[in-house]
């Protein structure tokens, strides 16, 4: 088998389907939306996400997956508008809170999931998909992302083997098969006849700043929708054995930033 032989996009769907892990329900983000929306600023990630982003000509931006707006919010005094696109009625209330709390006029939220209609999404000058595109399938939701792009797409996507919260599940007992790797998507944009550049950020971990078994325990409970007695016992054993040294390192994101395929005029 050579190189030009590999379906990316079905190899990407196959290995998606092995890791069997339920997809995350509008509830679950909901719950999270508050706390979230407390903690939007200006971390790392998201000072260098911004900083990749080319905006020169562009008066418009669609945040795919946008969460209380981390992304949107950072960009929206430097565009005519926004929009924030989410399938988490939470996430978007969040969103709209944090923009009158910052007397911003010009972002729109819109409700509608990876797999629903776009047919009525604008199509804007900019496309972002920032942490949000553990999807079963990638080449679907990158061909969205690309119809809606009148200049470019910038799309972030794990770069150390693992999605977030994979090492936390193997602590506890939770072994799913391991997520498609970074390298499958440069295969899967390829295959669209598109050509990225690749890039690297580096995020905060989660973890990082945690005080204590208690706090590292509420987060991992946060993060994976709760722990059977069971679980927490395993992870305590875990924390205590490395000193409560348990991710504490960096985590790295690849960026793949494109042209958009079809310039649409305005």
């Amino acid at each position: 088998m050579t190189l030009p032989d590999v379906d990316f996009a079905e190899w990407y769907r196959r290995q998606m389907r092995r890791v069997n892990r339920a997809e995350k329900t509008p509830g679950y983000w909901d719950g999270r939306a508050p706390a979230m929306s407390q903690r939007i600023s200006d971390s790392q990630y998201v000072r260098q996400f911004v900083e990749a982003l080319d905006l020169t000509g562009c008066s418009t931006l669609l945040d795919v997956g946008c969460g209380p707006g981390t992304i949107a919010l950072a960009v929206a005094n430097r565009l005519e508008h926004v929009y924030g696109l989410d399938y988490s009625p939470g996430m978007l209330r969040a969103l709209a809170e944090q923009a009158a709390a910052r007397g911003l006029t010009s972002v729109t939220p819109i409700l509608r999931a990876w797999d629903a209609d776009w047919s009525d999404v604008p199509v804007c000058d900019i496309v972002v998909a920032s942490r949000s595109t553990a999807v079963p399938d990638l080449e679907a939701a990158v061909l969205k992302l690309d119809s809606k792009a009148r200049q470019r797409v910038y799309m972030s996507y794990p770069a150390d083997g693992d999605q977030p919260g994979d090492d936390v599940r193997r602590l506890i007992g939770r072994a799913d098969a391991p997520a498609p790797d970074y390298l499958c998507v440069v295969g899967i944009l390829h295959d669209l006849g598109l050509h990225p550049t690749l890039s690297y950020l580096m995020a905060e971990n989660r973890f990082a700043a945690c005080s204590g078994f208690e706090d590292f325990g509420m987060r991992v409970g946060e993060l994976l929708g709760g722990l059977t007695a069971e679980e927490e016992e395993r992870l305590a054993a875990a924390h205590r054995e490395n000193d409560g040294q348990i991710r504490r390192e960096p985590i790295r994101w690849a960026l793949f930033s494109w042209e958009a395929r079809k310039k649409v005029a305005r």
